[in-house]
């Protein structure tokens, strides 16, 4: 860790290499504005840092990124929408809240199947394969669910696959007969919910203007503690109008979940729920004190995981992954009611951004390559950006919908990200610390 000195230093010293500076003249220079001996020693080890190849080092990717594009891809991940309608009427859907904006709809179970065969048709010789049923509300079409997880066992054993099979929830329709099912073969299971009551019920009404909050909370309760407190999210959704949404999650935790995602909302600036540039200084503060709650409460026994902040810094993915990124379009798509292909949900029932069907396969060919050849170099913005290879470039969705070009970049969300990123990686290093 370094201080507040030794961090300009190393501005300094960064911008001194991008002017053409050797190391020699950049001793003479920055020497004279160094007071005394410890400075001189900062100067002196980001200087041998820089030699060893730890600081500054060079970017030994970018030249290599136009063989990469040349790779052959595999669909490894499906979004299947089994349901176009939802019982809740959540303002910032950005689905029509459910019906993306077109007709209401639930996918039939042959449908499901000639989806699910598309999957391992085009999975190459990957094992695992991911299945997230989404909505709209999936609860409402759950019989289909249940028998397409069926399908897909028997599809495990015919074609030697594993099916990790997640369920997205708005929780009202959670039983607990569909509970055991989920706990029996679905891998993951995200639930949704804002944070605090009246935050949750401004957002998340039923169509008569209800909220949903009491009803799902002990649904919730009980599916994380009968989950062991794994394989689970509870996931929202934070506005303009709760921009101290850290109280959100701290609530969230005061609850008892330990798996907990709260995502900025993206919305047109029309809408008065939507995040304004106003609104950055007070986000990106509600990060830092997030993060010092969370290494608070870790240090008392009380720690919790916040998604955002879950980052590897000697793992994960390797380097050319984060530089492609989701992989949408090409490692993973979205499925319809009605079977017809899309990049991702975000795109569903944008007809320009339609790929193809489950029946036809893809036809949009150029589309395809042009979500194939995306990566953080395709993105002017991404460039400059230290947090390129944890963001990968961002969401295309959101680059598409705020400039127009899934190339481009959406600057609110840049700066969340860049915030997230320098939280985790402190929360990383104050673990490292107290070991």
């Amino acid at each position: 860790m370094v201080d507040d000195a030794a961090y300009a230093l190393i501005a300094e010293v960064d911008a001194g290499l991008k002017e053409g500076m050797g190391e020699a003249e950049l001793a003479e220079k920055l020497s004279g504005s160094l007071a005394d001996v410890d400075r001189k020693e900062v100067l002196s080890e980001i200087l041998e840092l820089k030699r060893s190849g730890r600081l500054f080092a060079a970017d030994e990717y970018e030249e290599r990124i136009e063989a990469f594009k040349e790779r052959e891809t595999v669909v490894k991940a499906m979004c299947l929408h089994i349901a176009h309608a939802c019982n809740l009427a959540c303002r910032y859907c950005f689905a029509g809240e459910g019906e993306y904006f077109g007709p209401c709809g639930l996918m039939s179970l042959e449908t499901g199947k000639q989806a699910l065969d598309y999957l391992v048709a085009h999975s190459g010789s990957r094992r695992n394969l991911e299945v997230d049923f989404f909505g709209g509300e999936p609860l409402l079409n759950w019989e289909v669910v249940k028998a397409l997880v069926e399908y897909g066992r028997e599809l495990e054993k015919t074609h030697d696959k594993n099916f990790r099979f997640t369920l997205t929830t708005n929780g009202t329709l959670l039983t607990e007969e569909i509970l055991e099912y989920v706990n029996k073969e679905m891998s993951n299971l995200v639930l949704s919910i804002d944070g605090r009551q009246a935050v949750h019920d401004r957002m998340r009404p039923y169509r008569d203007g209800r909220g949903s909050y009491e009803e799902i909370l002990p649904k919730y309760i009980r599916a994380a503690e009968s989950r062991g407190q794994t394989n689970y999210y509870v996931r929202g959704t934070y506005t303009h109008y709760n921009t101290d949404f850290a109280k959100d999650v701290l609530h969230l935790a005061d609850l008892g979940f330990k798996q907990i995602s709260i995502e900025p909302v993206v919305a047109q600036p029309s809408e008065p729920y939507a995040l304004t540039e106003e609104d950055l200084p007070v986000l990106l503060e509600q990060y830092d004190i997030l993060a010092a709650e969370m290494l608070k409460r870790k240090k008392e026994g009380r720690g919790f995981n916040f998604f955002h902040f879950m980052i590897d810094l000697e793992c994960g993915p390797c380097v050319y992954k984060r530089l492609s990124g989701c992989g949408a379009g090409c490692e993973y798509v979205s499925v319809t009611p009605w079977g017809d292909i899309y990049p991702c949900h975000q795109f569903v029932g944008q007809e320009e951004f339609k790929l193809g069907s489950v029946t036809e396969g893809i036809k949009n060919t150029e589309l395809r390559k042009e979500f194939h050849d995306c990566n953080v170099y395709s993105k002017p913005e991404c460039r400059k950006c230290f947090a390129k290879y944890y963001c990968s470039g961002g969401c295309m969705a959101n680059a598409q919908h705020f400039s127009g070009d899934i190339n481009g970049s959406y600057r609110i969300g840049c700066e969340l990200q860049r915030k997230r990123v320098e939280c985790a990686i402190m929360l990383k290093v104050a673990e490292a610390d107290n070991q």
